[in-house]
């Protein structure tokens, strides 16, 4: 006969095995391609947020990465993301340097883009524009950078 605890342990570990398998079946898989690419060299920078506060730099981003060019168009996937409202805020680093080129207007030198393909104006586009659904399963989005 098992005693009390080891019982309670077989319980525990189960239920835990059990939400676990759940929390698999209800996670998102998100597959994020970069296309229109006009030059094959550098690398693009993006952020991937989950919520506006993220989005406007008050917290911190689910990913961020860098993704070397070598061709019109580059992808990336993110496993067992949490199903929700996700954007993306990206750029072409062209020159290597980390940092997005301005001119002296402070107006972008490098491509620049959104999830969306949201434009803004004067500024960034709002989250509203910019953020998209990522449900259960596998998911795409593209995101037209030129």
């Amino acid at each position: 006969m098992k005693s009390l605890p080891t019982l309670a342990a077989a319980f525990i570990l189960g239920f835990a095995g059990a939400a676990a398998q759940a929390g698999a079946a209800s996670a998102a898989d998100l597959t994020l391609a970069f296309k229109g690419l006009q030059k094959q060299t550098g690398a693009i920078l993006f952020v991937l947020v989950n919520s506006e506060a993220a989005y406007d730099d008050k917290a911190p981003a689910v990913a961020q990465d860098m993704l070397a060019v070598s061709g019109s168009a580059v992808t990336t996937r993110f496993a067992d993301l949490a199903p929700g409202r996700y954007a993306i805020k990206a750029f072409h680093d062209l020159d290597g340097d980390g940092k997005m080129a301005t001119n002296p207007f402070g107006m972008p030198t490098e491509p620049f883009a959104f999830s969306n393909n949201a434009e803004g104006m004067m500024g960034p586009p709002k989250w509203e524009a910019a953020a998209f659904e990522v449900k259960a399963g596998a998911n795409v989005h593209a995101i037209d950078i030129d």
